[in-house]
């Protein structure tokens, strides 16, 4: 974030930020009007692009954003409590639903994000979704017991397919332009989790 923006009051930075959260949830990136972001938070455009040089800097702060509302959550949760790895991931699956039931279009952004179409908007998509994946597992996962694991079982490859059949299925809700139930996706992801569970555990703790 820009540092004219960072000397706000926490108020005023949230509102700057969700306003911008709404419309590029509802906007593809090329279209978000920084006139209805300006709008929606109650200051100039001039004075938006004081705190943000361009949107694509006002977009990677949104993306940031979002990450600190969800190690908010999680941090919440006592996540590092949790120490089965497919436990962990139900959690962080629910605490999202909870998060998004607050600020729907959280959900919207975070699709757009992955699934845009311009090259800066894709860059910086593809540059922070891969730094998350790389650098996740040891961020959320460094207290769980990966001894339930069988040998040849890799916990980070475990991670990296349920992220993909995620991304799958949320791909083929918007190609097929139907609404998303978090609910239901839930229930897939925990459809997917026992499939993992009992691939991947030792028979004991299937």
């Amino acid at each position: 974030m820009e540092d004219a923006f960072g000397r706000l009051p926490k108020e005023k930075r949230r509102r700057i930020l969700n306003a911008a959260l709404e419309v590029f949830a509802h906007s593809d990136y090329k279209r978000a009007s920084a006139e209805a972001i300006a709008m929606k938070a109650g200051i100039s455009k001039g004075l938006l692009f004081y705190y943000f040089k361009n949107k694509q800097a006002l977009y990677e702060a949104c993306y940031a954003y979002v990450e600190g509302l969800m190690m908010h959550e999680l941090k919440a949760v006592q996540f590092e409590g949790v120490t089965d790895f497919f436990e962990l991931m139900e959690l962080g699956a629910r605490v999202k639903l909870a998060l998004v039931a607050r600020a729907p279009y959280l959900m919207e952004y975070s699709m757009r994000v992955y699934y845009a179409g311009e090259a800066d908007a894709r860059k910086t998509a593809r540059r922070r979704l891969d730094g998350d994946l790389a650098g996740g597992f040891a961020k959320y996962f460094r207290h769980v017991d990966l001894s339930k694991f069988k040998p040849e079982a890799d916990p980070q490859q475990v991670l990296r397919m349920m992220t993909w059949m995620a991304e799958g299925y949320l791909n083929e809700k918007l190609r097929q332009g139907v609404p998303l139930c978090l609910e239901d996706m839930l229930a897939e992801y925990r459809g997917w989790a026992q499939w993992f569970r009992r691939m991947s555990y030792r028979q004991e703790y299937v």
